[in-house]
């Protein structure tokens, strides 16, 4: 990511911040509505538990974009535990356009072209620490 690709995040995610939980109510349900399989995964879940978790983690990985050595190791434990939930590589495609799409309702006419490849960026890099992370774990299961 550029030094302006993780300011146009942060920027953008301040703005959302005051909708974090709706942001997260249409994140979950465009995601049910695109990737039916997903729904599995949240049967015996709260909900509205789950959203509190998705912003807090998003918040946190914005906050250390800056930093990303420190934030790595978090990221890659979030991959390994993902294999246990039962997530697929397949979800992470699912769970990407869920994201962007909702960050682009939610921030309305500042979801510019830069926003939405600084997002896709961001993105692209975190979730491919998961994903490595995941096939390792599966890999030594």
């Amino acid at each position: 990511m550029t030094p302006e690709q993780k300011i146009i995040v942060r920027e953008t995610w301040q703005q959302v911040v005051p909708i974090a939980d709706r942001a997260a109510a249409m994140f979950y349900d465009r995601l049910f509505e695109t990737d039916p399989t997903v729904r599995a995964l949240f049967a015996s879940t709260d909900m509205a538990a789950q959203r509190d978790k998705l912003v807090a983690m998003l918040g946190t990985a914005v906050s250390n974009l800056a930093n990303l050595e420190t934030l790595l190791p978090a990221v890659e434990a979030l991959g390994r535990r993902h294999v246990s939930y039962g997530v697929a590589d397949a979800h992470y495609e699912s769970v990407g356009a869920a994201l962007l799409w909702s960050l682009e309702q939610g921030l309305g006419d500042a979801w510019l072209a830069d926003a939405a490849e600084a997002w896709g960026t961001a993105y692209a890099v975190l979730s491919g620490v998961m994903r490595s992370a995941a096939a390792a774990e599966k890999a030594a299961a």
